[in-house]
């Protein structure tokens, strides 16, 4: 059985002088590839960087190269070059991540839209897939999507933590579904447990977002409560279950749309 943990925060400090040992729990646990989240121009840059020392073969390692919606406000004239010169690299597999966060508003909303429509327009040049963040803000992330989704290859919406208007808006436009531990999360995920039967073969992935959204299904914890992608597994199990598949059947199917998506080599 393999898996794919479409989003990853490697680059993040609690993994520091840790990634091997990472990297080697994920394989154990069945997670053969991974694609690692840049967040900003300088960890997009770091994390192409982790995916050339950690594995030479060019196989199990890829990245997203964006700048998180929160940071909009770095956006600078610099921003979209160093970005482009990022997404020719082979191993940078997605714009991203990018999108709208109304919840917390780091940045002020007209420069998340602003940022949100650079990346768009990246990625119809380069014709790569996109990576979005969306929080409180379907509403207005479809409005800018439908002007560019005709010219985009793909686009997946991570970490959906939505209600079911927001996800059928989402599957109308023909976008992705990435799925975390939010789903095993009993204070505030459990409406997911029958949205997640509604998105269809083909458009629903699996991520860990790791070292954050560490299940709260998963035992035993982990004492240091850090998520990372072997617990992948555990999101696997909650998601089969509120669909009435088997792990099996959810880890082929999902991975096959991973790997689709991204443009992922087959492994063995």
């Amino acid at each position: 059985m393999q898996l794919i943990d479409i989003g990853v925060n490697l680059t993040n400090p609690s993994f520091a002088d840790k990634h091997q040992a990472v990297l080697e729990r994920a394989h154990a646990a069945g997670v053969c590839q991974l694609v690692l989240t840049g967040t900003s121009v300088e960890g997009s840059e770091q994390a192409l960087a982790l995916c050339r020392q950690l594995d030479d073969s060019a196989q199990r390692l890829f990245a997203t190269a964006g700048i998180h919606p929160h940071s909009a406000s770095d956006w600078n004239a610099d921003s979209a070059q160093r970005l482009r010169s990022l997404l020719r690299e082979p191993n940078v597999v997605a714009v991203g991540e990018c999108g709208l966060d109304f919840n917390r508003d780091f940045s002020p909303r007209a420069q998340q839209e602003k940022v949100l429509e650079e990346h768009l327009a990246l990625a119809v040049e380069l014709q790569r897939p996109v990576f979005l963040h969306e929080r409180d803000a379907s509403q207005r992330l479809l409005e800018i999507l439908r002007d560019y989704r005709d010219q985009l290859p793909a686009a997946v919406v991570h970490c959906f933590t939505g209600e079911k208007p927001a996800l059928f808006s989402y599957l109308d436009l023909d976008l992705h579904i990435g799925i975390t531990g939010w789903i095993c999360d009993e204070r505030r995920g459990t409406h997911l447990h029958t949205l997640v039967k509604e998105i269809p073969h083909g458009r629903l992935m699996l991520e860990s977002d790791a070292p954050y959204l560490l299940p709260r299904s998963l035992r035993p914890k982990p004492k240091n409560g850090r998520n990372e992608p072997a617990y992948l597994t555990e999101v696997l199990r909650e998601v089969a279950l509120h669909r009435g598949e088997s792990e099996q059947a959810l880890a082929a199917h999902s991975t096959a749309c991973a790997r689709a998506f991204f443009g992922l080599p087959v492994i063995d």
